[in-house]
């Protein structure tokens, strides 16, 4: 398996944003140096309370720089926010910039609130998502291609400079909804996934139609799977189960205040499975938390959760987000990563 770490480049009360850019280089700088295999940087758009990432790739090109080995990868790129040809070009730049260490996460966003700050249709982000892939493999792959399509069309283009990996850096398409994950089955795309809006049964169901779908249109093998989800490690079993237990269920009522808000809007599909996941989060409990929607523990207890979590979803990967919530300081984020790179990680290679 590969353990990556999640990264927003958070925002924290009372400094600047320089300073919040800061933090994050340093996580950046240990990610390499203790072994993390991926750093995975989320898009984030004007929300100044948590996050300062917004560009991923002028981001992932300072990473490229300062580090040597570990990928780098969108988590997620979403696609319908800009033109899919910058994206191609920006996407083959970073790839040789890193000599080819792109993991290209991408995604619609389940919120439509960067689409509001861009004045675009969230009504239209599955069909421009998918067309937007369509582009930007063929613009990777091809000498030169034309294209015409609901959204966009090119005639006889030539991208410049292709990616260093061929015949492309791998994809990766997150999935929440019961309908998306035979849809990315079917075209046989690696998966993204989380349990923070479903518990861990469901998802093991949606994951199983992913793979019944690829199977179904001929594609062999296991599935690829990765996982992002909050993780908290300590020595101490009671300090971690008691110690991220506010920043966590921040995240938690904070997902689901904003699935609730989407109420009313007619660009947003309301479905009785999404009204499930608004009431689920409003009354979640932390017991219930640490059991199906987080990792948390001792290194011997993590272990355990992480082969449970590999089995049951058939995880290739997992995505550690060390900082949910935003209040976690930045030493017991060092303490965690650690403690998974020198004693959990050997567990699993």
């Amino acid at each position: 398996m590969d353990f990556g770490t999640f990264m927003e480049f958070h925002a924290r009360p009372g400094r600047s944003q320089a300073e919040d850019f800061a933090e994050g280089w340093r996580q950046v700088d240990l990610a390499e140096q203790a072994g993390l295999d991926a750093i995975w940087m989320a898009e984030s758009h004007f929300n100044p309370e948590r996050a300062v990432l917004t560009s991923l790739m002028a981001v992932g090109s300072a990473i490229a720089a300062r580090t040597q080995r570990v990928k780098i990868g969108t988590a997620v790129q979403v696609l319908p926010l800009t033109d899919p040809m910058r994206m191609a070009e920006e996407t083959a730049t970073l790839d040789q910039i890193s000599g080819g260490r792109l993991e290209f996460g991408i995604g619609r966003s389940g919120s439509p609130g960067a689409y509001d700050g861009y004045g675009l249709d969230y009504s239209t982000s599955t069909e421009r998502t998918f067309e937007d892939i369509e582009i930007i493999v063929s613009a990777w792959t091809n000498e030169r291609f034309s294209y015409k399509g609901k959204f966009h069309s090119y005639e006889n283009v030539c991208l410049v400079p292709k990616p260093v990996q061929a015949p492309h850096p791998p994809l990766r398409m997150a999935a929440n909804s019961a309908a998306s994950f035979p849809v990315v089955g079917k075209k046989n795309i690696p998966l993204f996934i989380g349990v923070r809006q479903h518990d861990t049964s469901l998802v093991e169901q949606y994951v199983g139609a992913y793979q019944a779908a690829r199977e179904e249109a001929g594609h062999d093998g296991p599935p690829d799977v990765s996982l992002r989800v909050p993780v908290y490690i300590s020595e101490s079993r009671d300090e971690a189960e008691t110690a991220p237990e506010e920043s966590f269920m921040k995240q938690f009522r904070r997902l689901g205040g904003q699935i609730a808000a989407t109420s009313g809007r007619t660009d947003v599909a309301h479905d009785s499975e999404r009204s499930a996941r608004s009431a689920e989060l409003a009354h979640l409990s932390w017991d219930q938390v640490r059991r199906e929607k987080v990792i948390v523990g001792t290194p011997e207890m993590v272990i355990d959760r992480v082969h449970e979590l590999r089995e049951r979803l058939k995880l290739t990967s997992i995505v550690a987000e060390f900082n949910a919530g935003e209040q976690i300081t930045e030493d017991e984020i060092e303490r965690s990563i650690r403690l998974l790179c020198e004693k959990v990680i050997p567990a699993f290679k």
